[in-house]
């Protein structure tokens, strides 16, 4: 059921055509957003919505009537508006203020209080998390507390339509989550239809249904968060340059907003001169001079981030440990390493074996930092055969640092190319799964990570048959089979 539909709308200030024939439609339980950069038409669109301004071309049916048949106090049963700037009732505590919205549902010449309204007014005040500041002025609240009051009197007029105009504005990121989790809850068990104007694109995205994008008083596109978020439109709306990213938990996209400045770039030769090697007594720490893009495994600092440490750590074949995690953030703390920005491996095998490899290549350096052992190989194809998994600790770690930038692609590709190079160098050295007898591909407890400096030359690929994936497969395959038999060697002379 469509609450509002909005046909061929087009505004004008005296001369300024602020809006040009819009069109939307909003259905029930829906929350609809409004982006688009200062200027785009966004605020009088909604005050056109909340009957602010008159009509003058188009048509707005609310509900099946013609907007302009609708009375002001017959409007403000139905719809509840909060503008961006709202003029603050001086002199009204949080629950005056908030009284203010039952005065729709007031009758007569002498309207009287009922217990409904009482209560409404008690909801609303909880709802946005004032009630320890119900008789408190509102011109001693802060501005985001101030903001929650105005939207707690709009919840109290229990509207069936909620026009809001930057929401969250004023408010810290803690109360910008709690109303925007329970705007969506509103939607979905009070059945409200939220209309919103947001400047923040990730919150538009993570909490919308729709969104509706304007650029010069034009409809730019009209869709789902999903197709909406593309940077091309996002770069030709707001003249900003951003990249897509996954959200974690949702299946909604976010931008990252990406810097214009240059970065200096790396010279060639230069990427080992980057880094401080450290050989504690029981680690290995590498540290950049400059924060690192990094895609890793590691039991510290897994999936995408950004780090300047690098830290291998050698624990006892015996090591065992129902927290691995928590133990470890505690090593790199005690060391003094900082957790946020460090990739911690743990490994099985002697530091004092660790093998690097470097190649400098036309437009870039690639530097692989390899630890291996075999203890616990196994052969990916025919681990299901195993008939107990026997967790032991990881015994082949391998770094990879690279000068360039390196697009999501070709990380994800970086790390298939350096697992190929090194089940070649396993199967080179003979080395066996000892429960099927069959030549390994790894251990059970492998660990990878790929950094690059994002800097210089970008490379959108480092497949195996790239140059770039051609310095990641020699320098890994190398460094596995020297490592693999500095491994042997010891454990033959202990």
């Amino acid at each position: 059921m469509h609450v509002l539909e909005v046909n061929n709308v087009s505004y004008r200030y005296q001369r300024n055509q602020v809006l040009h024939d819009v069109t939307f439609t909003v259905t029930e339980g829906e929350i609809f957003g409004i982006l688009g950069p200062n200027g785009s038409g966004k605020t009088t669109l909604l005050k056109l919505l909340s009957k602010e301004l008159p009509l003058q071309s188009g048509s707005i049916v609310v509900n099946g009537r013609p907007l302009r048949s609708f009375s002001q106090k017959e409007w403000a049963r139905f719809a509840a508006v909060l503008p961006q700037i709202t003029d603050a009732a001086f002199g009204y505590t949080v629950k005056e203020t908030v009284e203010l919205g039952r005065y729709a549902h007031q009758n007569g010449l002498f309207p009287t209080w009922t217990e409904e309204d009482e209560q409404a007014v008690k909801t609303a005040i909880e709802e946005v998390g004032l009630t320890e500041k119900v008789e408190e002025g509102i011109d001693r609240l802060s501005g985001g507390e101030r903001q929650r009051v105005y939207l707690a009197r709009a919840l109290a007029q229990q509207p069936r339509l909620l026009l809001l105009d930057e929401p969250t504005n004023h408010m810290d990121i803690t109360q910008q989550i709690k109303l925007l989790d329970q705007l969506v809850r509103w939607a979905k068990e009070k059945a409200l239809t939220i209309v919103a104007i947001f400047h923040d694109i990730n919150i538009a995205s993570l909490y919308c249904d729709r969104l509706l994008m304007l650029k010069r008083g034009e409809v730019v596109a009209l869709g789902t968060p999903e197709e909406l978020m593309e940077p091309e439109r996002l770069n030709s709306v707001f003249q900003a340059q951003v990249s897509r990213q996954a959200h974690p938990t949702v299946s909604k996209p976010l931008m990252a907003f990406l810097r214009k400045w240059e970065f200096p770039i790396l010279q060639h030769g230069g990427l080992r001169e980057r880094f401080t090697w450290t050989t504690m007594k029981d680690c290995i720490a590498i540290t950049a001079s400059a924060p690192l893009k990094v895609l890793s495994s590691a039991l510290i600092g897994s999936g995408f981030q950004w780090a300047t440490h690098f830290v291998n750590r050698q624990v006892p074949k015996d090591y065992d440990c129902e927290d691995a995690e928590t133990e470890m953030k505690h090593y790199l703390r005690r060391h003094g390493f900082p957790v946020q920005q460090t990739i911690g491996m743990m490994t099985a095998v002697s530091i004092e074996d660790a093998v690097c490899m470097y190649e400098n290549g036309d437009a870039f350096s690639v530097w692989a930092v390899v630890t291996a052992g075999v203890g616990n190989a196994v052969d990916a194809a025919q681990a299901w055969k195993r008939a107990h998994f026997d967790q032991k600790i990881g015994t082949i770690n391998i770094m990879v640092f690279i000068d360039g930038i390196l697009t999501e692609a070709a990380y994800v590709q970086a790390i298939m190319t350096a697992t190929e190079a090194k089940t070649k160098a396993l199967y080179d050295e003979k080395i066996i799964d000892s429960e099927t007898n069959t030549y390994a591909t790894g251990t059970s407890t492998d660990c990878i990570a790929v950094a690059a400096t994002q800097t210089g030359v970008t490379f959108p690929y480092a497949g195996t048959i790239t140059p770039l994936g051609k310095a990641i497969g020699r320098t890994v395959y190398e460094a596995t089979k020297k490592a693999l038999r500095r491994y042997q060697q010891r454990r033959e002379s202990s």
